[in-house]
């Protein structure tokens, strides 16, 4: 049985003025599965998160989030399917005049009728559910490091329980052992909660580690789709480029064959 897809983009077309963006993106993505964006400079891998989650709308072509068709979608129905997924923006997008607690409980007094006692215990749920202590909740967003700003950020786009999770470069500005734990904390949300989660990134050990499916952005459109192995099957020059480096060959290629001998 085929993995039930969560969202499909076809032959979607981006231009801005005169430049175009995207020329026929093809891509799709599996339930359950954590999904990665990657690509050059300037592919376009940020504007086409921004087109799934309707912040921005292509040319041409068609999205498709759940069932929805987001480019052809009433106010009602794109205000329901909000409601569905949660987005951490590669800077957090904190607001800084609310308390993390503030910011995750804002979400639950826009879409929900919940009391305000049971919206702070979500909110102590959420902030303990991403590692961290319970009394960052009180703190404002320039009172936190880089790794708990991410947290904290990731704690307010699971506010609302969704379906769908979109990250944008999660683990840029983490130094080495916060991404790593922050991977980790990806992978155990996914499995907790049952998420599916669409991730932009350019960090090999996440592409490497905890990634099942990737697109690779080049020459505006994808260039490859598929696990890790079909990936390095290419022979595009930017995949080439990326995944073929003589850093990585040392670091991962030499890896992953020592335990495909095993």
């Amino acid at each position: 049985m085929s993995p039930k897809r969560v969202i499909e983009v076809k032959d979607v077309v981006t231009r801005f003025g005169e430049r175009t963006i995207h020329d026929g993106v093809n891509l799709h993505v599996n339930e359950h599965e954590i999904y990665g964006i990657l690509g050059e400079s300037g592919s376009g891998k940020s504007v086409l998160m921004k087109e799934m989650i309707m912040l921005l709308r292509p040319t041409a072509g068609k999205i498709t989030v759940l069932g929805y068709d987001v480019t052809d979608i009433s106010y009602e129905e794109a205000q329901e399917l909000r409601r569905e997924w949660g987005v951490l923006f590669q800077f957090g997008a904190l607001y800084s005049s609310l308390t993390v607690a503030e910011n995750i409980e804002l979400q639950l007094k826009e879409y929900t009728d919940l009391s305000k006692q049971l919206r702070e215990e979500l909110v102590r749920t959420k902030i303990a559910m991403v590692g961290l202590a319970p009394h960052v909740g009180a703190l404002y967003p320039s009172e936190l490091s880089g790794g708990m700003i991410k947290r904290a950020a990731l704690a307010r786009a699971l506010a609302m329980d969704p379906k769908l999770l979109f990250l944008d470069e999660p683990t840029s500005g983490l130094d080495p052992v916060g991404a790593r734990n922050f991977d980790k904390l990806i992978v155990e949300l996914r499995e907790l909660l049952g998420i599916t989660v669409v991730m932009i990134t350019h960090d090999l050990d996440s592409i490497f580690s905890i990634v099942d499916r990737m697109a690779v952005l080049a020459d505006k459109h994808v260039v490859v789709e598929g696990d890790l192995k079909n990936v390095l099957q290419s022979t595009h020059p930017f995949v080439e480029a990326f995944f073929k480096n003589e850093y990585t060959q040392e670091k991962y290629l030499g890896k992953i064959k020592a335990e495909n001998v095993q």
